[in-house]
């Protein structure tokens, strides 16, 4: 029988998002990309906004603070996309768009 184990230490060093997908440059050497639809708040985010981010835990995660996003390395690994439910979304997306109108 075989077991799935999720490498929990594994940290980033560098992060890249495109139009597209979300790449993620390990310590260890490997790059992971995925779909940027996987993460609506960086689908949704300016390129500005998807270019802020930081290192959180020593890169065990990406933290977006213009997003309110936070992404954990080894959920990229495990193939595991946002789990942020929709109404949560809706109302995020809500007070982005008032955000945006009262600057304008």
């Amino acid at each position: 029988m075989s077991t799935l184990v999720i490498e929990s230490r594994v940290r980033a060093q560098g992060v890249e998002v495109t139009e597209d997908e979300l790449r993620v440059e390990l310590e260890d050497g490997r790059t992971i990309s995925v779909p940027l639809v996987w993460f609506p708040r960086l689908w949704h985010g300016t390129p500005e906004e998807r270019n802020r981010w930081e290192l959180i835990g020593d890169g065990e995660g990406i933290h977006w603070p213009d997003l309110d996003e936070d992404i954990e390395v080894a959920h990229l690994l495990a193939g595991i996309p946002s789990q942020e439910g929709q109404k949560s979304l809706e109302r995020w997306l809500a007070a982005r768009r008032k955000k945006q109108k009262a600057a304008e």
